[in-house]
């Protein structure tokens, strides 16, 4: 999600997410695996009115629709449909940057809020761009990439004359573009130059770039945001991870101040300054099971409630110019919206939209402009601006592949089904069109990476692709998935391949129990964490599926846990105790991984693997699959030199997708 001042720190605990372990996500796979990343009922405490929820209507397809065939697309057919995300106006507010792949690789974009053609401003066809924004004053942009898919982000700025300047040159270090200083003279940056380990943070002037050391971090703390004026940092610190706490950095003092003093265990990350400077806004669950928004009064010290929802809140953020706020609730797997004017509180009434969410929402300069994306389960992100004066909605974005029929796809619904110990499980299930009690039709369980990932609803090209080539498919948030509350999400602590594995067992009883779906053909597949749950499946429950596909998955903690990149060692307690220790808890953690027991794999397992991944690394796969060939048992195993963890390119996307089809179709549907 785009947001002004939110969601700006490093790594929080969460294995394959260094996103963080509060926000709502599919890990590992997200956006770049098409293999493709929140009903409130509360009204805030500060507001004098309940503020309006901004969630599109999705038209529900009839649920008295016969059945029958979809028209069949190919994978080059899918993979015509564009990838778009990220949104920053132009200092003149008539120009919206953005991050597309409509040239095969992500590259940085400009279009007009009055729409057009979007213009290209880079042309890599190599390594793949992702915009950041353009200047406050003038029409430099900055943007970032990676070197094959290895994490390690340099910042660059495209001058005005085309040329490109590394605003963070050196070997072997990651850095990341957090946040403006409020007029415009200069922005930060952070890097683990100096230590690997730990990030630091820089300030740079935005004319000649020279840059000052801000905050010099020598306890792995994570920059979580700055206040507009630079006066203060927000920090993180990570004890488990579902035990987080703010610290406050004065910069003018040097003092650091811990905030968020609790009893017990609970979550506070923070969410952003608002723009007078007064207040830190955090998102906390403290004393509660879903995370609410309170605020730090950065004067008294004093800590009140904001709002809250029947759900997490996901994050909270301001429009440059503080005239409006809002508010990104997670709910039930879908993301709703709350947009309040700051002055008075009252919502802001916004126009009707076509199916789909919200999402990346983003304000001119004087807010008389907003940007957002519209997703839908049957509609790919697309980039809308609205204009507040005139009340005007414009499409800039047409994503959707023009030779894919909507109406040939599938809506995912939430479903949910009791575990073995009584536990609801919420899922996301998507049926394809044919299925019937007499056509019967083979499916797929997908999980989802993390640990405390979440399969959310919107639009994922991998699921309506197999969906369209006659698929179940159901996205589980097997326990430990983030969402539904801080219990559900540490429900997994210490229970890897064990109880979160129940959970899929029993989501293939669900399956079954649908009355369309053969239950003689239920695969598993999943990418990252998701990706060692399909190898666990196959390892400790070998006659459950009868097939699994892994995708950059751990097969062996003990050697993840020790190759974890550098700049998680801030959080590496952390997931030891999410997952165990590999000193103090081997033998749990052989227990536990899938190498140690691929003797037992006995069904058909494909393998994919980026080799510059540097969370989970290739050793992981390569083991794991000379270890399965030794039992006679078919694998298919597919590396892509030039990705990490996902796959940005194209070409890589549509061989993988290929390749799972033909799989699934070879060990699924053999003699249909």
């Amino acid at each position: 999600m785009t947001t002004t001042r939110a969601g700006l720190g490093q790594p929080r605990a969460g294995l394959m997410n260094p996103i963080g372990r509060l926000a709502a996500s599919c890990l590992g796979l997200g956006a770049a695996l098409l293999l493709t990343a929140l009903p409130a009922s509360a009204a805030p405490a500060a507001a004098a009115a309940k503020p309006t929820t901004l969630r599109a209507l999705r038209p529900a397809q009839p649920a008295s629709a016969p059945a029958r065939p979809a028209k069949r697309y190919t994978i080059e057919q899918f993979m015509a449909t564009t990838a778009v995300s990220g949104a920053s106006f132009s200092a003149d507010e008539r120009r919206i940057l953005f991050s597309s792949n409509a040239s095969g690789i992500f590259n940085v974009y400009s279009v007009s809020v009055d729409g057009g053609e979007p213009v290209a401003l880079t042309s890599s066809k190599t390594d793949s761009h992702y915009a950041v924004g353009y200047f406050r004053h003038d029409d430099r942009v900055l943007y970032t990439r990676d070197q094959g898919g290895n994490e390690q982000n340099h910042l660059y700025v495209r001058e005005l004359d085309g040329t490109e300047r590394d605003l963070t040159p050196g070997d072997k270090l990651k850095a990341q573009f957090l946040d403006w200083q409020d007029d415009g003279q200069s922005f930060y940056v952070s890097t683990n130059e100096r230590d690997p380990r730990y990030f630091d943070l820089y300030r740079y002037d935005a004319k000649t770039y020279a840059r000052t050391l801000v905050y010099k971090n020598d306890t792995g703390l994570s920059i979580e945001d700055i206040s507009g004026n630079g006066q203060w940092i927000a920090l993180g610190r990570t004890t488990t991870t579902s035990d987080t706490d703010v610290m406050l950095h004065n910069v003018e003092t040097g003092q650091t101040k811990h905030v968020t003093p609790h009893q017990g265990v609970a979550a506070y990350s923070a969410a952003t300054f608002d723009p007078a400077g007064r207040r830190l806004l955090m998102r906390t669950n403290d004393g509660t099971e879903f995370t609410r928004l309170v605020a730090y009064d950065l004067s008294t010290g004093q800590t009140t409630e904001v709002e809250k929802a029947d759900w997490d809140i996901a994050y909270s953020m301001y429009s440059r110019d503080g005239r409006y706020r809002v508010t990104g609730i997670n709910a039930d797997a879908t993301l709703t919206l709350r947009i309040v004017q700051t002055a008075d509180g009252k919502p802001v009434a916004l126009p009707a939209l076509p199916g789909g969410e919200v999402r990346g929402l983003s304000f001119s300069r004087t807010s008389a402009r907003m940007a957002f994306y519209l997703n839908g389960d049957r509609s790919p992100s697309n980039l809308y601006v609205y204009d507040f004066g005139t009340g005007r909605v414009k499409q800039l974005t047409r994503s959707l592949s023009k030779d894919i029929d909507p109406e040939e796809l599938v809506e995912g619904r939430i479903v949910r089904f009791k575990s073995f110990d009584g536990l609801v499980i919420p899922s996301v299930y998507y049926q394809p069109k044919e299925a019937s009690p007499t056509h019967k039709v083979p499916a797929v369980l997908f999980v989802h990476g993390g640990p405390g990932g979440q399969t959310m609803r919107g639009y994922s090209a991998l699921m309506q692709y197999l969906a369209n080539h006659g698929y179940a498919v159901l996205g589980i948030n097997n326990r430990g998935s983030a969402g539904y509350g801080k219990s559900f999400f540490a429900a997994d602590d210490g229970k890897h391949g064990r109880e979160p594995l129940w959970d899929c067992i029993e989501a293939k009883t669900w399956l079954a129990s649908t009355g369309v779906i053969d239950h003689e053909r239920i695969g598993i597949m999943g990418g990252s964490y998701g990706g060692y749950m399909t190898l666990a499946a196959m390892a400790f429950r070998p006659e459950a599926f009868k097939v699994g596909i892994d995708i950059f998955g751990v097969s062996n903690w003990l050697r993840t846990l020790e190759s974890i990149p550098p700049y998680w060692e801030s959080f590496r307690q952390a997931l030891y105790q999410e997952i165990g220790d590999p000193v103090k808890e081997k033998d749990r953690l052989i227990a536990s991984s899938p190498l140690f027991h691929a003797s037992e794999i006995r069904k058909p397992l494909m393998v994919i693997q980026g080799k510059n991944d540097p969370r989970v690394i290739q050793p992981e796969s390569d083991e794991i699959v000379a270890a399965v060939k030794k039992n006679g048992v078919p694998v298919d195993y597919l590396v892509f030199d030039d990705e990490g963890h996902g796959f940005s390119k194209k070409k890589n996307q549509i061989e993988a997708n290929r390749r799972m089809l033909e799989f699934l179709d070879k060990y699924l549907k053999p003699g249909l």
